[in-house]
């Protein structure tokens, strides 16, 4: 049996820039399943997290641990951010990177790369230069090679933000089709209607903190804190 990198621990976890605390102290707990939606006002500390969680940031205070050493389980994660990087290479190259880094035959990795390009909708784009992709196409293509790895664990920060609405329901449906195959998934969104789509649970940042924590319904349906509440009613949150 293949070991797990989950759960995922944060003990009294901080950062801190510039003589500011932008996250934590923070003890909690990430499970092996579901569809986690990080929410809250703007400068709650969402992105941070995830990078925290991720590796890309280093808590200035207490600890972040996988249940297996960090280099193993940096491995079987992966991340996807709301600006998408395009290398200036063909598409099939851009998708097939991660696998040829991980030292994959060049074969294998782009006949892979082009049954992710065909479940994206860029199967007829392969040789196509990835930097002349529109927004959307764009950011299917960063999903597509955020899971060719086979990630047990994908983050994701507001990955639709700047996109319209079928590309949001493609990448949607992407990533509803990975969270049944057993893809752990985190993922930031200040859509609130997109939270309701996705989401099994909701973890509602506030300063730095985890404010709130509850099953998506229950979080929707009765919110237990009045800055949940004013956000749910799009009030502004200070």
């Amino acid at each position: 049996m293949v070991a797990s990198i989950l759960p995922l621990t944060l003990t009294d976890a901080t950062v801190r820039k510039g003589g500011k605390t932008i996250i934590g102290p923070m003890s909690e707990t990430i499970g092996p399943s579901g569809f986690t939606i990080f929410m809250g006002p703007n400068g709650s500390g969402k992105t941070t997290l995830l990078r925290l969680m991720h590796g890309l940031e280093h808590p200035r205070g207490g600890s972040v641990t996988w249940q297996l050493p960090a280099a193993q389980a940096r491995m079987k994660q992966a991340f996807v951010f709301q600006t998408p990087v395009m290398m200036r290479r063909t598409v099939v190259e851009n998708i097939a990177y991660p696998l040829r880094v991980r030292g994959e035959a060049k074969n294998w990795a782009y006949a892979e790369a082009a049954r992710w390009a065909d479940i994206i909708g860029l199967g007829n784009a392969l040789e196509q230069n990835a930097e002349v992709l529109s927004g959307g196409e764009k950011q299917k293509l960063a999903v597509a090679r955020a899971l060719i790895v086979q990630p047990e664990v994908l983050f994701l920060d507001e990955p639709t933000a700047n996109l319209d609405g079928k590309a949001t329901r493609e990448i949607e449906g992407i990533l509803l089709a990975a969270q049944a195959d057993g893809v752990r998934i985190l993922m930031a969104t200040h859509h609130l209607g997109q939270a309701r789509r996705l989401a099994s649970d909701i973890i509602f940042l506030y300063q730095g903190q985890v404010h709130e924590r509850a099953a998506a319904e229950e979080f929707f349906n009765t919110p237990r804190t009045p800055e949940s509440k004013s956000f749910l009613s799009g009030d502004i949150v200070e």
